[in-house]
């Protein structure tokens, strides 16, 4: 089954609680379906795809080698299709798991999950706290502080975009654009 946006927060706020959980599934939804829309794919899937990525995060946050190893029996559970199983899996690649991202929507969901975070950890520190103003230089600048939202993984989001065979800065900037209109929603 490929749910329905609402199903499928439903079917995360089983096993996530936290808001900022939440915040998180709705920056990588909006990411996800931007980025559909410019590949000329299937929005619906890939915003699901976007909610579902960390549905067993609460469940294993305190042990992150184990996440996206308990995803596919909660997503089974549900009767969600394979592929949205599979793409779940392949956003740990090369940091918790071994299954690769292979198509768009994959590769995608691999590179903006880190991305997002950087993106808005970036806007909250500008004086309007928005990203409404926020510029691609901007992001450029704080990427190579090193201390800033250093639980950001740059070389995945690097990674990603040599992935998704686009320039990093094309990517960061579609990033922003992904979120302005829901900086509301996710909690800016």
């Amino acid at each position: 089954m490929i749910p329905t946006t609402e199903q499928a927060f439903n079917i995360l706020r089983k096993y996530n609680k936290e808001s900022s959980h939440i915040h998180h599934a709705k920056a990588v939804e909006a990411a996800m379906r931007h980025f559909a829309k410019l590949f000329n794919e299937d929005e619906n899937l890939w915003g699901v795809v976007g909610i579902l990525h960390d549905i067993d995060w609460e469940l294993t946050q305190n042990e992150p080698e184990k996440h996206c190893h308990i995803a596919p029996e909660l997503l089974s559970a549900e009767n969600i299709d394979e592929n949205i199983i599979h793409a779940v899996q392949s956003h740990g690649f090369g940091i918790c798991c071994d299954v690769e991202p292979v198509n768009i929507m994959e590769k995608t969901l691999f590179t903006i999950d880190e991305l997002t975070g950087l993106i808005i950890t970036a806007g909250l520190v500008r004086p309007s706290k928005s990203l409404s103003d926020l510029e691609l230089k901007s992001v450029k600048k704080k990427w190579k502080d090193k201390a800033f939202a250093r639980g950001v993984n740059r070389e995945i989001i690097k990674i990603g975009a040599e992935r998704m065979n686009m320039p990093l800065d094309d990517v960061i900037n579609e990033t922003i654009k992904a979120l302005r209109p829901v900086e509301k929603e996710i909690g800016m």
